[in-house]
């Protein structure tokens, strides 16, 4: 009795461990089928493993990721990559932080950069901006490179830790350089242009771009200058400010580093003989109508205000004395730069430089900042005729693209609905045009040999390069 007893309970545990067992291996066989499902479908519509590619609003196109990679850098450096540009097939990205351009073929990167330079890089100083404008196959290829040089090693600029570098605690500069393209290198630098990069370290701009005429223009912000009266220039709107010294402006330069064979459109003196527009706080975005050869840009308001504008020959911006359309007024806070006051009426205050300078609005404007950054024309009708030759802006911000048709004339921006104020008051009223989102946040836009649109974003210590491609395209 006493065995029949224990071996009665010896099967009960049996079959209970077979239970546990049973229930385990079928828990793990419907994950199991659960996550083969997920990667199919991963795979069947576009899916990176792990997290989800960008969208879209037009079902007709869809995101590729072409390239994934990392730069170490520091909180106070801002990001890891600035822009990028395209060698023949192959795509040139710079680190910002590490002063290096790096090659990418076939989407791998090159081990060793075709450049290394010493770089200041806190918050937004660094190797900042490129272009060429030789086609591929001719005997000599210029680069052309800006980026804020130091004499030491990467990262000496001294900066304590409030917003401001101190002046002259490191001289460092904002430079201009013309490169040769040589056995996969960059040699024979030649100095093209030096601009200042303090107090900074912000709004040192960095967007490069070969116009029509095939003058190198270069955009660079007010190096943050208002908050000393020696950095206070008429540039930036200061009637009795200093004189300009480079910052705050579109400038304009030959390829061979002299003023554009156009003449002064401002005075004659240099720095002053270089400005092609001034006023502006800080550019992340410039690029050149395909079809009119007109110059277009965005720039970053403080905590309101960012802009697109078509900039003409000595176009004023109206920075610091409007952003956007309102005048910015001192603000209580101390983490804060400035605040939007009342809208502007009137613009007598602005400087003109004896009249050679011109103010006016901006063609689109956001209440609430949006950190646009790059600016591109797609001159290419791969994606659609209905997006030829239309503007497209990335957002730091947002990770959004937005989207503007241009109206026949071409000189403003085609906008309906909530927008025809030329100004977002809220996100509501972006959803028209808004083109592409979840790209965390974009720092360039560019059109590759195919006629894609590709797009340099980055999130943490990663960055990635997208293309956007009709939903067809294998």
């Amino acid at each position: 009795m006493k065995y029949s007893y224990i071996a009665f309970h010896l099967f009960n545990i049996c079959i209970r461990m077979s239970i546990i067992v049973l229930t385990i291996m079928t828990s793990f066989f419907i994950f199991l089928i659960l996550t083969l499902t997920q990667s199919e479908n991963d795979r069947l519509y576009g899916v990176e493993s792990g997290s989800h590619l960008p969208t879209i609003s037009d079902r007709n196109l869809k995101v590729q990721l072409i390239y994934e990679g990392k730069f170490e850098f520091e909180p106070n450096q801002i990001s890891p990559v600035s822009s990028f540009t395209f060698f023949g097939n192959d795509i040139l990205v710079l680190s910002k932080n590490k002063g290096t351009v790096n090659r990418i073929v076939n989407g791998t990167m090159l081990e060793e950069p075709l450049l290394d330079v010493n770089v200041a890089n806190k918050r937004e100083r660094g190797m900042l901006g490129i272009t060429t404008s030789a086609p591929i196959g001719s005997n000599v290829i210029p680069f052309f490179l800006y980026y804020t040089e130091t004499k030491k090693m990467d990262g000496t600029d001294i900066c304590p830790k409030t917003y401001y570098c101190i002046p002259g605690s490191d001289k460092v500069e904002n430079r201009l350089y013309r490169y040769e393209y040589v056995d996969n290198k960059l040699i024979n630098p030649k100095l093209l242009l030096r601009l200042p990069a303090e107090p900074g370290p912000s709004h040192n701009g960095g967007a490069l771009r070969i116009g029509p005429d095939n003058n190198i223009y270069i955009t660079i912000g007010d190096l943050v200058g208002s908050v000393n009266k020696t950095s206070s220039t008429r540039a930036q709107n200061f009637k009795t400010g200093t004189n300009p010294d480079g910052r705050a402006g579109i400038l304009q330069i030959t390829q061979d580093g002299k003023p554009a064979s156009a003449g002064p459109l401002l005075g004659k003196e240099f720095p002053l003989n270089l400005y092609f527009a001034y006023g502006i706080r800080n550019s992340f975005g410039i690029d050149f109508d395909p079809i009119t050869g007109n110059l277009w840009d965005t720039e970053n308001g403080p905590e309101y205000g960012d802009e697109i504008n078509m900039v003409e020959p000595g176009f004023n911006s109206g920075w610091i004395t409007i952003q956007g359309e309102w005048k910015p007024t001192a603000s209580s806070d101390p983490n804060r730069d400035l605040v939007a006051g009342n809208k502007v009426l009137n613009y007598s205050s602005l400087t003109t430089f004896e009249g050679k300078g011109k103010y006016s609005p901006p063609e689109f404007t956001w209440r609430n900042t949006v950190g646009p950054t790059s600016l591109k024309f797609l001159d290419s009708n791969k994606l659609g005729k209905k997006y030829e030759n239309d503007i497209f802006v990335g957002s730091v911000n947002l990770g959004t693209i937005f989207h503007f048709d241009l109206n026949s004339a071409r000189k403003d921006l085609n906008l309906k609905g909530a927008l025809e104020d030329k100004v977002a008051d809220n996100h509501n009223e972006l959803k028209d045009i808004i083109f592409g989102e979840g790209f965390s946040k974009i720092t360039d836009i560019e059109v590759g040999p195919d006629g894609y649109l590709y797009i340099l974003s980055y999130k943490g210590q990663s960055y990635n390069i997208y293309r956007v491609v009709p939903k067809d395209l294998n």
